[in-house]
């Protein structure tokens, strides 16, 4: 079996028309490969022209203030990738002149750049024999060649890097490797693959033996954990108060509204007694006037269950002047935050509360 002329006439029949495939800018296959972990291609390409409009080279990804990258990525999740787009492109231009190195060792000196995206760039943009094993890959090989090696292992990474260097066409290796990406997102998929219209079924060891859905071999399930946030938007005048998200916990950088998380779900009867509250609010007078019920969001490793609790207040309290920042109340978009806070404040309660200048109604 000539695996990879089937998988490249498979490729030139079906291959999807995507701008970064159009170019052999190394930058911009590299924010294109860095945009499409954990993100479906369609919702990707937005942000990724997004992206390159606002930022055309790495000089001016480099010099750009973290503020306005993060607000650009605001909406795609994994934040980590923006932060580390931003530190690597300042690394670029301190250590390699401004440009990506062309060698796949040098890549994976660059900050954030992992197997995956330094074997893309390479093979992408200048054309070195070298795998990009993503989840895609990973599945294809598994189930064509019955490889029961867990790529979340070790030795089941370096398993399937030997097998892909094995079968990768050395004279066009970016056509090769985005053959095999292409496969596994729109022919091998994750679940109820169309396998009866496979070019590999005759041969498909997964599919031969019935073992579709146990390929590739899956690692053990990540104990997640439930969080209760409890945010309080407070209306001052036409002025609110934010803070940014500080280094170890989900959302590094973005900004958000004061909070108090608790161990559990509580009402505002129990909130109002939490410790920060009073550090919020001290004795001053407030109006509440709206609490919303829990909103849902799941992540990776944690769910969240975020309330919003909108308050006006007639005089912030030292703490509030003092520990966050006071902004007009429509200047919030200016600002990147959370998807969970950015579509409460697109709701009905938002507009309600906050975007109109009268004073609301309890």
């Amino acid at each position: 079996m000539d695996f990879k002329n089937i998988i490249i006439i498979w490729y030139n029949q079906n291959r999807r028309d995507l701008p970064w495939r159009n170019t052999e800018n190394p930058y911009y296959i590299w924010i294109a490969e860095v945009i499409l972990q954990q993100t479906r291609v369609a919702q990707g390409l937005g942000y990724y022209n997004r992206f390159i409009s606002t930022f055309p080279t790495i000089k001016d990804l480099a010099n750009a203030d973290i503020d306005k990258v993060m607000k650009v990525w605001q909406g795609l999740g994994y934040y980590t990738r923006a932060r580390n787009l931003h530190g690597a492109a300042k690394q670029i231009m301190a250590e390699y002149n401004g440009l990506l190195p062309t060698s796949y060792q040098e890549l994976l000196k660059i900050k954030g750049l992992g197997p995956y995206s330094a074997g893309a760039i390479a093979s992408f943009a200048f054309k070195l024999a070298v795998p990009a094993i993503d989840g895609n890959v990973y599945r294809v090989l598994s189930r064509i060649f019955g490889v029961f090696a867990s790529p979340e292992t070790s030795a089941g990474k370096k398993e399937f890097y030997t097998l892909t260097m094995e079968l990768i066409d050395k004279r066009h290796p970016d056509t090769f490797n985005q053959a095999l990406l292409d496969f596994g997102a729109m022919q091998c998929v994750p679940r109820s693959p169309n396998c009866l219209a496979c070019p590999f079924n005759d041969i498909c060891y997964a599919y031969r033996n019935n073992l579709i859905n146990q390929l590739p071999l899956k690692g053990k399930r990540i104990a997640t954990r439930d969080r209760f946030l409890n945010y309080i938007i407070i209306r001052y005048k036409d002025s609110t108060f934010i803070q940014k998200r500080e280094a170890g916990d989900i959302w590094t950088s973005l900004y958000e509204f004061p909070l108090i998380e608790t161990a559990n779900q509580v009402e505002i009867d129990l909130l109002i007694i939490e410790p920060l509250w009073s550090e919020f609010f001290g004795k001053e007078r407030l109006k509440i006037l709206h609490s919303s019920q829990p909103i849902k969001h799941i992540l990776s490793h944690q769910t969240l269950y975020t309330k919003f609790i909108i308050v006006e207040i007639d005089k912030p309290t030292y703490y509030l002047k003092t520990n966050y920042l006071k902004i007009p109340i429509p200047n919030i978009q200016d600002y990147s935050i959370p998807k969970v806070i950015d579509n409460f404040l697109a709701a009905e309660p938002s507009e309600k509360y906050l975007r109109n200048k009268g004073r609301s109604e309890k």
